[in-house]
Formats: structure tokens, sequence, C-alpha cells
């Protein structure tokens, strides 16, 4: 038996590997482009400041369905919450302060609790808390996948046009004057 020539060996393979690095950047290019493959119907593939926030629609403590486009043309902080969350707890009270504020302006905070019980669960709460300001009810958590959440709490500025203005992480003390100035400032420029 003759020895293989390791040079023509190699030369076998070039057009199989060229044609498998066209078909895999065709793919990529493919699925670069068809984002909507990996999105469910209805959401965004990106959540972007600057861009519009995506709409949402959960029933509210009385049972009636609210939207966040029912709110167009008022600034907007949107919260994801649950009652069970330390953090979410420590920052209700600065969020009524600011609701408080600010509600007699162009500004609605909605409150849009992931707690899986439901309204039997964020009516006490809202109750005991002394809390006014709306609070959604989203108990299969599905916000979390629209506002691509890492955690909670997180809120999310949106101005009167539906824009998302700004994401926060975590729990703020929405009291300080800081805040509401920013927020002041955005109803009255937009």
């Amino acid at each position: 038996m003759p020895p293989i020539d390791m040079e023509e060996k190699k030369n076998d393979y070039r057009p199989a590997v060229l044609v498998f690095l066209m078909l895999t950047s065709a793919l990529v290019l493919l699925l670069l482009n068809q984002k909507s493959l990996f999105v469910k119907s209805g959401q965004q593939a990106t959540l972007t400041v600057g861009l519009p926030a995506p709409d949402f629609k959960f029933p509210g403590l009385d049972g009636k369905m609210s939207s966040l486009s029912d709110y167009r043309g008022k600034v907007v902080l949107v919260n994801i919450w649950a009652t069970w969350c330390p953090p979410c707890v420590e920052e209700m009270p600065s969020m009524e302060k600011l609701y408080q504020k600010l509600k007699d302006k162009d500004f609605e905070i909605l409150a849009v609790s992931i707690d899986s019980l439901g309204v039997n669960a964020v009516a006490p709460f809202m109750k005991k808390h002394k809390l006014t300001f709306p609070a959604l009810i989203d108990s299969s958590g599905t916000i979390r996948t629209t506002y691509r959440t890492t955690g909670i709490p997180e809120s999310f500025i949106i101005d009167k046009n539906g824009i998302l203005i700004e994401k926060i992480v975590g729990p703020r003390d929405w009291a300080r004057p800081a805040i509401s100035s920013f927020l002041i400032n955005l109803i009255q420029s937009s």
C-alpha cells in the first residue's frame, strides 16, 4: 500500500470546510435578521432607552384592566415588585410620597406585582402600608419577560409619548428631591 500523502489528504477536506463555513455564516446571518424567531408575539426584541416601552395590560385591585397605553400623555413610573421582596417593601413608602407630590400633575405610578397569590396578597399589603397609587396584578410574571428584568424591584420611567427614558435596577428613595425634580422636568418638557 502506497504511503498517504498528508498534503493531498488535507486538500480533500478544504471544499467541505469551505461549504460548512459558508452555511454556518448564512445561518448566523439569518438568525440575526430573524429576531422574531426568539421573541413571543407581542413582545419587543429589545428594551432600549429612547424607544417605545412595551405595552402591557393587567387587572388592578378592583379587577378593572389597565394598560400602559391608557396613560399616554402622562409620565409613568412602572415598578415591578412583590410583597415578599424586602427591597420592594423598603421603597414603597418613598414611592407613596412621590405619588402624593406628583399625582395632580401628568404623572402616574403603575406598581405591577408579580405575586403568585395576586390580589389576595397585594390588597392587604397596599392597605397595611397605606399605599394609594395603582397596583396591577401579574400573577404569572409575564412582565418580567416583556421588560427583561433580572430581579425585583426594577422600575422604568416612561415619558408622555410612551418612550422609555430610564431603567432603574434595585430599590430607590423615590422621595429624594433630585428624583422629583427630574420627573417634574420630564413632565414639563414632553
